[in-house]
């Protein structure tokens, strides 16, 4: 008896990093956005979790993805999964790109030096946001990998010119134009709490900072939180506490058409990718006027409510354009399924921007270590039993619509 209670009783070791023993049970993205939500104060978690109205489009991103079932083929040699493919001529570790996301200090102070630096560790692009609060030198000082810039649009062309040109001197690789934020989404979430950037301090803010103390003491002891680009400029750069709406209103020039793009291409030197195509139409004339890729793109469900979801309109974009412009799926992704989805209807990568941030908000740079982590896993478990070794076999025959109630072929 005294053998088998010998043989059966294992302690687990103790983990002694906070950190680390904060993370140690996730399983998924899921786990990561739970964890960040006990983690981050309410008003911090509904801003990075939140999304337009009803959020309608915000759930669709993700559930649409369901649509699809694999058809797994099986008996082939899959021991060497391969997950590189090339985007914009550059070769990346797997399909993933990570969407620019605005503000990511408030999640933790070291913000996008640590997403930056977790993307260069799994070798897929990072992009860094216009509204970032590091800045284009701070980040690449930091981030040996592929960079982008993404860029809004000011009135004050001279601004935008000026932190553009800077990416370039600082090593980006290419530029992402947003083009569907004429006006701010209405999010109700922030709308609720009152919620500006940075967090102003009020009863709430501080009753809620005491129940968070982790986060609370990181972002005390930490600088101020900024605009990083757009330090000393006449556009605002978060030294006093906006509401987003008002400051994209206020600041974001609302005449941008496509006959901006030769503007854009006689201030930057290399692919431009417009971000925020919603329908064929658009992909269209994008892939007419050149453009290098298509982000088909809602902001993540933060814009339009009820706004198509974004891997549904993979196919028909790919059949109305070809292979005139590469295609990046960016809203709802959770999954490595997901990735592998997209890829099969058409996309040649996909971009992610919750999914990381749930990391970041779970346990900093190490959280999104382990986000990427799980959707590279996910990705190569996927490719294994679907019976393809590379990113190139992932075909439209591995899918049935189930609304279509057949195969893609």
């Amino acid at each position: 008896m005294l053998e088998n209670l010998r043989s059966t009783l294992r302690f687990q070791p103790i983990t002694l990093d906070p950190t680390e023993r904060r993370l140690e049970r996730a399983a998924n993205i899921d786990d990561l956005r739970a964890i960040a939500k006990k983690r981050l104060p309410g008003g911090v978690f509904d801003y990075i979790d939140g999304g337009a109205d009803d959020e309608v489009t915000l759930g669709t991103n993700t559930d649409r993805f369901g649509r699809w079932e694999f058809r797994p083929r099986v008996l082939r040699d899959v021991e060497h999964i391969d997950t590189s493919t090339t985007l914009l001529g550059r070769e990346i570790a797997m399909p993933l790109v990570m969407a620019p996301t605005g503000f990511s200090r408030i999640a933790t102070s070291g913000g996008e030096l640590d997403t930056s630096r977790a993307a260069a560790r799994a070798g897929i692009p990072y992009s860094l946001s216009s509204m970032g609060t590091r800045s284009v030198e701070e980040v690449a000082a930091v981030c040996d990998g592929p960079k982008w810039f993404q860029v809004y649009v000011w009135r004050d062309r001279g601004i935008v010119k000026d932190v553009v040109q800077r990416a370039q001197a600082a090593g980006y690789e290419a530029i992402t134009v947003t083009v569907d934020l004429q006006t701010l989404g209405r999010r109700e979430r922030d709308v609720r709490r009152g919620f500006t950037l940075p967090p102003k301090l009020g009863l709430g803010t501080i009753i809620d900072g005491l129940i968070h103390p982790g986060w609370t003491l990181d972002f005390i002891r930490s600088e101020p939180i900024l605009f990083a680009n757009l330090t000393g400029s006449d556009q605002g750069d978060g030294t006093d506490a906006v509401a987003l709406a008002d400051y994209i209103r206020d600041q974001l020039d609302p005449t941008l058409d496509w006959d901006d793009v030769e503007w854009f291409r006689d201030i930057w030197n290399g692919p431009i990718v417009v971000k925020g195509i919603q329908t064929v139409e658009d992909a269209k004339i994008a892939a007419d006027l050149g453009l290098d890729a298509i982000a088909i793109s809602n902001h993540g469900g933060r814009q339009l409510d009820h706004a198509p979801a974004s891997v549904e309109l993979i196919a028909p974009i790919r059949d109305a354009i070809g292979d005139a412009s590469q295609l990046i799926c960016d809203g709802g992704i959770r999954r490595g399924t997901h990735i592998a989805k997209a890829m099969a209807l058409g996309a040649d990568a996909c971009m992610a921007g919750r999914a990381y941030l749930y990391g970041l908000g779970a346990g900093g740079e190490v959280g999104v270590d382990k986000a990427l982590g799980f959707l590279r896993d996910e990705l190569v478990r996927a490719m294994t039993l679907l019976g393809v070794k590379s990113i190139d076999e992932l075909t439209p025959d591995l899918l049935r619509d189930l609304q279509m109630g057949s195969g893609l072929t």
